[in-house]
């Protein structure tokens, strides 16, 4: 199995691009675009475990105002083989002092590259198990 093969990677960091550009800009149509429409689609957000395209269909169009803005600091693409990648993202929301992270599977398809699992999360004070006595 190929590792990071090129034109994989470029196909998938472009994707990846793509989907942070409508998520900034809210743009719901694009978003459900990227999520592969299955019942066995997961998304983990900060306050939601969505299970299936269609909860995360409709928690996009119920979201007020859409993803909070933010800036990613980091972000860390691997592919397997031709069909297969993940994508890491540490991002930092505005206002925010710790941040984020957001880790998606990506999945060749009749379609297109598309996220099958998906989750987001924010870095917490005071729980960083690493200092504790």
């Amino acid at each position: 199995m190929t590792i990071n093969d090129p034109p994989v990677l470029a196909q998938v960091t472009a994707a990846v691009d793509a989907y942070e550009t409508a998520l900034m800009t809210n743009d719901v149509e694009a978003l459900d675009g990227f999520f592969r429409d299955a019942p066995q689609t997961v998304r983990y957000g900060v306050a939601e475990n969505l299970y299936g395209f269609e909860a995360i269909a409709a928690f996009r169009v119920g979201r007020s105002g859409g993803s909070p803005q933010r800036q990613r600091l980091r972000t860390e693409i691997t592919t397997f083989g031709q069909d297969f990648a993940v994508a890491n993202v540490e991002f930092l929301r505005e206002g925010a002092s710790r941040p984020g992270r957001q880790s998606q599977a990506w999945v060749r398809t009749e379609t297109g590259w598309k996220i099958v699992s998906a989750h987001v999360s924010l870095l917490q004070d005071g729980v960083d198990q690493r200092l504790a006595p």
